[in-house]
């Protein structure tokens, strides 16, 4: 029985996803600042390695890293819907680049959808007209459990 990972072309499917999705995030105001390190290449093979974990290609994510513990290694940024958008923009691009069977799109678009809901740690900040008096913010919490390979 093959995996979803050897029936979408295995890692360099997942490979070119990444690609494209890193070079959006790299001129993308909102999400750049949230990748630290100047060069972007150490969390696109990181990103790439736990997606092929989780579709089940090789395990080296795991074997490296650990747990992925996804929402721990996020906390320190905020992951807003503005943020989760900009994210999904670039990850539905990367998925387009690659042209997946319709019902393996769907498949991967669904999960990456949860996935980036389920990383939401942040209310959007109101804009002017909105914001009322006395009111803050709340911090909006993932959907669920993400399942992390």
């Amino acid at each position: 029985m093959s995996s979803f990972y050897d029936e979408i072309g295995g890692h360099a499917t997942i490979e070119r996803i990444v690609d494209v999705f890193y070079a959006g995030v790299a001129t993308d105001e909102l999400l750049r600042p949230m990748y630290p390190e100047e060069d972007l290449g150490p969390a696109a093979e990181r990103f790439t390695l736990f997606l092929e974990q989780y579709w089940g290609g090789p395990t080296t994510y795991s074997n490296t890293r650990g747990h992925p513990r996804l929402r721990m290694r996020h906390a320190p940024f905020a992951v807003t819907m503005a943020a989760r958008d900009r994210w999904l923009h670039h990850f539905r691009a990367g998925l387009d680049a690659v042209q997946l069977t319709p019902e393996q799109d769907a498949q991967f678009w669904a999960y990456v959808q949860h996935a980036a809901t389920f990383m939401l740690n942040t209310a959007d900040e109101p804009s002017p007209d909105q914001a009322s008096p006395g009111l803050t913010p709340t911090v909006r919490r993932g959907a669920g459990p993400v399942s992390e390979g």
